[in-house]
């Protein structure tokens, strides 16, 4: 083992080394019978040389004596002779071939004992240590995790199906890890998936997010927590969800016309912890037209409005009769109830 966790490492450098020794004894014995089939073609090529000028004495000798001698048969001997010589030098040539491809392969599976990083980057786990047996199967067996850069990271949030719709390639987010609670990392849409992933029942898309990590301060597996715009508005007023929701009720409708009375001290705000748990979110963010209540000269006035965008606990309410400041009502006491 030659690098460890968090060792930044080059594109081609050692990582790792596997026993070489059944490799090597297999290249040495590749070797040996290359060189024992160089011999034999060497061998062959003299047999060739050596049946060529018998042949050729043969000839030489039958054309001064007219073809008295050597008989036709010597003659054709020595022909066989020759071809079965070349014919020797052919299968020596194949035998060489056969032994240079067996010593490149073995000489191959060597090198290959050598497992190298094939990028510049950071190795982010290892999955054995010294000692232990690599065995290889139909799935390649993982030895490291190498990032090629920590300072460019994606996030992968899974976006609901109802809000996959508002969701485009391009738009801001900004999102959180357990790490840093109270810092927030902005993020730009790089894809959003059309295939879907269902877990227990619920169907989400996964939306790819480029983030800058310079600082090293995120890491890799890390559970974070994403926001995406997907409309923005500048200069808006805004009211709480809950003054949407607000209705005022009998009671205090018939308290509004009692003698001395107003509808103000039957509709005071209700102590925080006494307050109605809400669902941010529940209402509907479609715009349309709703009613909310406001304060004037004591006294309780519905004024109607067009909701714009919501992001979950303040609606946009664009209209005339609103300005900024105005106090909404939330909430009323029934009557009767000690402050």
């Amino acid at each position: 083992m030659l690098v460890d966790v968090n060792d930044r490492v080059k594109a081609g450098q050692v990582l790792v080394e596997l026993d070489v020794s059944k490799f090597s004894d297999q290249v040495t014995r590749s070797r040996a019978s290359l060189a024992a089939a160089q011999a034999q073609q060497a061998q062959a090529t003299a047999t060739v040389q050596e049946a060529q000028a018998t042949l050729a004495r043969f000839e030489e000798v039958s054309r001064l004596s007219g073809g008295k001698v050597p008989s036709a048969t010597e003659l054709d001997t020595a022909r066989a002779s020759v071809d079965r010589a070349l014919a020797s030098v052919a299968s020596a040539r194949a035998n060489v071939a056969v032994a240079q491809a067996t010593l490149s392969t073995d000489e191959t599976n060597r090198s290959k004992a050598s497992i190298r990083s094939p990028i510049d980057g950071v190795v982010l786990s290892r999955s054995l240590d010294p000692g232990n047996a690599v065995a290889a199967s139909l799935q390649a067996v993982t030895l490291f995790s190498v990032a090629e850069s920590l300072t460019q990271l994606q996030l992968e949030a899974s976006i609901d199906e109802a809000d996959v719709g508002s969701v485009k390639v391009g738009q801001r987010a900004t999102f959180t890890v357990s790490a840093y609670p109270s810092r927030s990392y902005p993020a730009t849409i790089r894809r959003v998936a059309f295939g879907s992933t269902t877990t227990n029942n619920v169907v989400t898309y996964v939306a790819t997010l480029d983030v800058d990590n310079s600082d090293l301060s995120l890491r890799p597996g890390m559970t974070a927590v994403a926001t995406i715009v997907t409309i923005d508005r500048n200069d808006v007023l805004l009211v709480p969800n809950t003054a949407l929701r607000f209705s005022p009720s009998a009671q205090a409708t018939a308290a509004k016309g009692s003698a001395g009375s107003s509808i103000l001290s039957s509709m005071l705000p209700r102590r925080p912890g006494g307050s109605r748990a809400k669902v941010a979110g529940t209402e509907s963010k479609a715009p349309g037209v709703r009613r909310i209540w406001v304060l004037r000269d004591g006294q309780a006035v519905a004024v109607t409005v067009t909701t714009g965008i919501s992001d979950g606990r303040m609606t946009e309410v664009p209209g005339e009769g609103l300005s900024a400041g105005m106090a909404i009502i939330t909430e009323q006491r029934s009557a009767g109830a000690a402050p």
